[in-house]
């Protein structure tokens, strides 16, 4: 068994320091009974509640979580029809435009997305708001989960979807009773993965949001370019308690969910 150098310790050590202990000052601060963030006056909660009583964060938080829920939905149906064409769907005219066109979001400048859209929007003179948002944001996120659910079917065992066939099945009743339970840890994952690229954008929404929908990341860039404070402190606290709490029960949802599909496989196999 091979043990930790003393270097290999320092290196994991200073490397967890960097990616983690700007974040721990953060969450100090936002206790901090001082309104200069620099400054230490002693604890305090209160600015937790003057986060809850600005009308502007609040607002600003429900259009983010509505156009996440909502774009990372469509995007996770959207993907999932793709990534099943290009996996199952063998070889056909137009196959090869149409996976580049699929993952052409991967490797494209957020900026380049983000102002073709905005073209889009203005030629076809809708206004920009909520539904276009929601519009971008599918569009950028479905290439992720086609890539993650892509890469579950392309392992899928095909012989369980073709003996659900075999027994009268329709093609569509085959993907919605054998297939799609199988993927579903990898769907879920990349729902988790578009929910959490709309929440966290910040450039292809200011191409495409209006003046009656202001995204949080926006709201939050916006008051930081007039100096930090500490109502940003408490909400960006709140976020990586939110965020923590999501990882974990995601984990645990996907370990019990592949279980699970670990025995119906064995289970299905054994019956063959």
């Amino acid at each position: 068994m091979n043990r930790l150098s003393p270097f290999n310790v320092v290196s994991l050590t200073l490397g967890f320091a960097f990616l983690y202990l700007p974040m721990v000052i953060l969450v100090i601060y936002s206790f901090n009974a001082s309104k200069l963030v620099t400054v230490w006056a002693g604890f305090s909660t209160k600015w937790y509640g003057e986060l809850l009583s600005n009308e502007a964060f609040l607002d600003a938080a429900w259009v983010t979580l509505r156009v996440a829920i909502i774009s990372s939905t469509i995007a996770t149906v959207l993907g999932t029809m793709a990534a099943y064409v290009l996996v199952r769907g063998g070889r056909f005219y137009g196959r090869t435009l149409f996976s580049g066109m699929i993952y052409a979001p991967l490797v494209m400048p957020e900026v380049i997305t983000g102002l073709s859209l905005l073209l889009l929007f203005i030629g076809l003179g809708m206004d920009r708001g909520v539904l276009t948002i929601v519009l971008a944001h599918t569009t950028f996120s479905m290439c992720f989960v086609s890539v993650v659910v892509s890469s579950r079917l392309i392992s899928f065992d095909q012989s369980l979807e073709e003996a659900a066939l075999d027994l009268g099945a329709s093609a569509f009743t085959a993907f919605r009773l054998v297939t799609l339970p199988i993927i579903a840890p990898a769907v879920f994952s990349g729902w988790l993965l578009a929910f959490t690229l709309s929440l966290d954008d910040l450039v292809i929404a200011s191409f495409t949001s209006g003046p009656s929908a202001t995204t949080l990341p926006m709201k939050i860039w916006s008051s930081v370019r007039l100096g930090v404070s500490p109502e940003i402190n408490a909400l960006s606290t709140i976020l990586i308690g939110l965020v923590t709490i999501g990882v974990i029960a995601a984990s645990l949802a996907s370990k019990h969910a592949a279980l699970r599909t670990k025995r119906d496989e064995q289970a299905a196999a054994r019956a063959q």
